[in-house]
């Protein structure tokens, strides 16, 4: 089943949700750092009903974390709300670590986690790479998995990383902001720019490293955002810390085969799964959410025609929102 989702008709009534459509604020009850291996240890949060429906949120990036509104897409009478930031990324310690930083290293930290918390099945909520991971998750463990709730979907293939990177794909849209760039790496790394922004990232030299970070973060961000930056992105050791990482899963393409997710499909068959995608998605096309549906039949898409990549924007939030209470009412 697919929807379209248009906010202007308000095609889906949400009841028991503020105008701001997101929930009121809460606290986490519980706030720690969970010992996994080789050192890492990762920031994890608790909220909402303690005997409510587990369901742990999974951020984008690689190398994203997560956020205080994260924990207000979800009714907190109703959900056991688990937010934690993975390896390297957020508060997770230590930070920018790409030592011991590969897909299954998550997937093993996620089951450690949910051992942890003494928790039998629980439902997996993942955006943009957050999707890409909760599928490779569900795939590897779907007996520990109640629901999919996935939002901007990402496929980790070869073809939406060209999209991002070839001048035939989302280049045609942005030419300037592409050939800025592609402007910082030397005429040898033209077929392959993003391997000398990673020798950059990785490198001793600090004014590559900067000028780098910036550089990527300032492409990626114009597909997210549709180039209507307000001011200019500015240094930080947070901003190297997202995109290192990033960088990093990218260049060892996520550490998984080529259309692994598309053709394990049939692991997810007794799962169900909501999907939500922005028609506007510059980031991450709608046809990789499409496929993924086609693919997988216990799936319903709901598309925002207003929406982009970002879950902030209105659209998008109500049908996450929407998504979730009808994934508790399922379930």
């Amino acid at each position: 089943m697919i929807h379209f989702i248009d906010i202007m008709e308000k095609e889906f009534i949400l009841e028991n949700v503020e105008e701001s459509v997101l929930y009121p604020d809460i606290e986490p009850y519980a706030v720690y750092h969970l010992d996994v291996d080789h050192g890492h240890r990762i920031y994890v949060e608790e909220s909402g009903n303690p005997e409510g429906i587990p369901l742990v949120y999974l951020h984008g990036g690689p190398g994203g974390h997560c956020k205080p509104q994260h924990r207000c897409l979800f009714d907190p009478t109703v959900y056991r709300i688990i937010l934690f930031d993975q390896r390297g990324a957020g508060q997770s310690i230590p930070k920018a670590s790409i030592e011991n930083n590969t897909t299954y290293h998550l997937i093993n930290d996620m089951e450690q986690l949910r051992q942890y918390l003494n928790i039998e099945k629980w439902v997996v909520f993942g955006a943009s790479w957050g999707s890409t991971l909760a599928l490779l998750y569900a795939q590897q463990h779907p007996e520990n998995v109640l629901g999919l709730l996935l939002r901007s979907i990402f496929l980790a293939t070869q073809r939406e990383l060209d999209w991002v990177i070839k001048p035939d794909g989302v280049a045609r849209i942005f030419p300037k902001q592409w050939q800025t760039f592609m402007d910082f790496a030397p005429a040898e790394y033209r077929y392959s720019p993003l391997t000398y922004y990673y020798q950059c990232l990785t490198g001793e030299d600090e004014t590559l490293r900067q000028h780098a970070t910036l550089n990527l973060a300032t492409w990626t961000g114009c597909l997210v955002s549709f180039a209507q930056f307000v001011d200019p992105l500015s240094f930080s050791d947070e901003l190297l810390q997202e995109i290192k990482i990033e960088l990093h899963y990218v260049t060892h393409r996520y550490f998984i085969e080529e259309q692994q997710i598309l053709n394990n499909i049939n692991k997810l068959q007794n799962i169900q799964g909501i999907i939500i995608h922005g028609q506007q998605d510059l980031l991450c096309p709608l046809d990789g959410a499409y496929l993924l549906h086609q693919a997988w039949k216990n799936t319903r898409l709901d598309i925002v025609p207003t929406g982009g990549h970002l879950g902030s924007v209105p659209g998008m939030a109500k049908a996450v929102v929407k998504a979730a209470q009808d994934m508790a009412e399922m379930i």
